[in-house]
């Protein structure tokens, strides 16, 4: 396979939230073969997992696979312990829902998802500007792992490589629900809610909540996903 074949090829992260359902859908739109890779972490929100599997269908995706890793063994994290998620706003130290090297972990799996199905290029929706100051949401580590991936991957050693896209990284999250809406995308299959109330509705208050939220407003656009203030 030629290296133009390959990355027209696109192996996408897929967490089932607003952010990575706009990069597959960007991706798709560029005209390249989209393949989701869902990793089921034992997340506190695994109403995501279930997003993920809408977003495929959506968007009519070459293919979802799903894989199960469950962090929960490691926790440190309020997402995979049994630790509260704060509710109190976006602080500028790093969160206790920071997962230990989630992203490093990830986007190893993903590398090899990409490498056995013929992938050149690598599709993950972090963001650098609205986010919770994750470590490995930065461009350097995006960069840095891309020459990890080269040197550590026969598809690397043979030439190839991954391109490893993150379109997402410089946007603001209100510029992200403009390209949501751009693309036509029903962004209530979407979740992002880290700490699900009983009724099944977001929280609307943890960090990635109010995010996504701000941005929706600073957008002027409706989100397609239902709060509890808006029933």
């Amino acid at each position: 396979m030629s290296a133009d074949d390959r990355t027209s090829i696109a192996a996408v992260l897929l967490s089932g939230g607003l952010d990575s359902m706009v990069a597959a859908a960007l991706a798709r739109e560029r005209g390249h073969q989209v393949h989701a890779l869902t990793i089921d972490y034992g997340q506190r929100h695994r109403r995501e997992i279930e997003a993920s599997r809408k977003i495929a269908s959506a968007l009519d995706l070459a293919s979802h696979a799903e894989i199960a890793l469950d962090l929960r063994q490691f926790g440190g994290s309020a997402l995979t312990a049994d630790i509260d998620v704060p509710k109190t706003g976006v602080g500028e130290t790093i969160p206790v829902t920071y997962v230990p090297a989630r992203n490093l972990v990830f986007l190893s799996l993903t590398t090899a998802f990409a490498e056995s199905i013929g992938a050149g290029r690598i599709v993950i929706g972090v963001n650098a500007l609205d986010y919770s100051g994750y470590p490995d949401c930065r461009p350097e580590f995006i960069a840095a792992f891309a020459e990890t991936a080269r040197l550590g991957t026969k598809a690397g050693i043979e030439g190839g490589g991954f391109a490893i896209d993150a379109p997402l990284q410089f946007l603001s999250k209100a510029e992200i629900a403009q390209e949501a809406d751009r693309l036509g995308l029903d962004t209530g299959l979407s979740w992002s809610c880290y700490d699900p109330r009983p009724d099944d509705l977001p929280c609307g208050l943890c960090d990635s909540c109010r995010l996504r939220r701000a941005g929706f407003a600073a957008a002027g656009l409706v989100d397609g996903l239902v709060y509890p203030d808006d029933t």
